[in-house]
């Protein structure tokens, strides 16, 4: 037996749950794992196991941009490193605005464990595959982010296993993202192949976007809000009925950014015309937002996303040796493509001279 399985048990056994079945859940492209646990009065839980050795230190708020880039990966961009406190104290603000996020049963941060609320497998993205009308479930998810967004950003946040920063998903973060792009794309196509004046104008073209989102981050943002992170829960009420998970990573953000996640989608097609429904509804939810200041940065935002996730499909692909990322990558050179022309000119200038059409695919 393993050392991290001995951790296991007797977390379990202190939680009073010992005796309950384990069932493995199916694995992502993360360090994170999930069990389902059965207990035996038959209800459901699940065990939340993210090793804290599995992962690089989280940002520290004090830390310098060369403070960050010196500590690695999480420092400069993903800011949690997925830590269980940071999935607490997040689950804690969402259930505070009446928000479906999973009660936490117990935890050991040190240990990187948790037992949490279960809410099931009714993914959006798999109720809609079994017949489910999508455009309800889709302007649901948007009626939760306007209650989201429209309360206060807290600096720090609370929950079962104390305090934890909110940090700004900020200029460094942002570019060390999109960054991705440049690394890994020529390693997944020798036919792509950046010079140093390339690269020099990808940091000159980003530079004002990225400073702007910085400026504009606003909101709670979940950062990971998709159909695969969200449960339908028809049950509740209102935005209750939006399950949220994976929201570990969560920043204060641009509030375009979990928007342009959940309606440009990277592991399944939204409709243009189901895309323009949900942000019609969040307008109107949030009438006292510059609709068209919003939707630039929301098409420069988009555009950043998709050629960061671009990177990590690449990356996944050619260093970890995960192939079925390869089939996601024309959906996102799609989303790319319509977001450019108002990405910025510079952006969209890059693209064409760096990354001619015939190899956006």
């Amino acid at each position: 037996m393993s050392d991290r399985e001995q951790q296991r048990l007797d977390f379990l056994a202190a939680a009073g749950l010992g005796e309950a079945a384990r069932a493995p859940l199916p694995g992502d492209a993360s360090t994170r794992r999930y069990e389902r646990l059965t207990t035996a009065a038959g209800t459901t839980l699940m065990l939340m196991d993210q090793a804290p050795a599995a992962e690089s230190q989280p940002c520290d708020p004090s830390w310098s941009p060369e403070r960050r880039r010196t500590e690695g990966w999480n420092a400069v961009a993903r800011l949690s490193a997925g830590r269980i406190e940071a999935f607490a104290a997040v689950a804690a603000h969402l259930r505070s605005l009446g928000l479906s996020a999973p009660e936490i049963v117990a935890v050991d941060a040190a240990a990187g464990l948790a037992v949490l609320e279960d809410f099931g497998d009714n993914l959006f993205a798999r109720v809609i595959e079994a017949g489910e009308a999508e455009e309800p479930l889709y302007l649901a998810a948007v009626e939760a982010l306007a209650v989201l967004h429209e309360t206060g950003t807290p600096e720090v946040l609370t929950g079962a296993a104390g305090d934890w920063p909110l940090q700004t998903y900020d200029a460094v973060a942002l570019k060390g993202g999109a960054d991705l792009f440049v690394e890994w794309m020529p390693r997944f196509n020798p036919a792509l192949v950046f010079t140093d004046q390339a690269l020099a104008e990808w940091d000159a073209a980003w530079a004002p976007l990225v400073e702007d989102a910085e400026r504009l981050a606003s909101v709670v943002a979940h950062r990971d809000y998709h159909a695969e992170n969200l449960i339908w829960l028809p049950d509740r009420t209102g935005a209750a009925r939006v399950g949220m998970i994976d929201f570990q990573d969560a920043v204060r953000a641009h509030p375009s950014w979990d928007l342009h996640s959940l309606l440009q989608d990277a592991r399944r097609d939204v409709s243009s015309t189901l895309e323009a429904k949900a942000l019609d509804h969040y307008f109107s939810l949030r009438p006292t937002i510059d609709r068209e200041a919003f939707m630039r940065s929301y098409a420069a935002l988009a555009a950043l996303n998709e050629a960061r996730i671009l990177g990590v499909f690449a990356r996944l692909v050619v260093r970890d040796g995960k192939p079925r990322y390869r089939a996601f990558m024309p959906r996102m050179w799609d989303h790319l493509e319509r977001n450019l022309p108002r990405a910025g000119e510079a952006v969209r200038a890059w693209f064409d001279t760096w990354v001619p059409a015939e190899l956006r695919r």
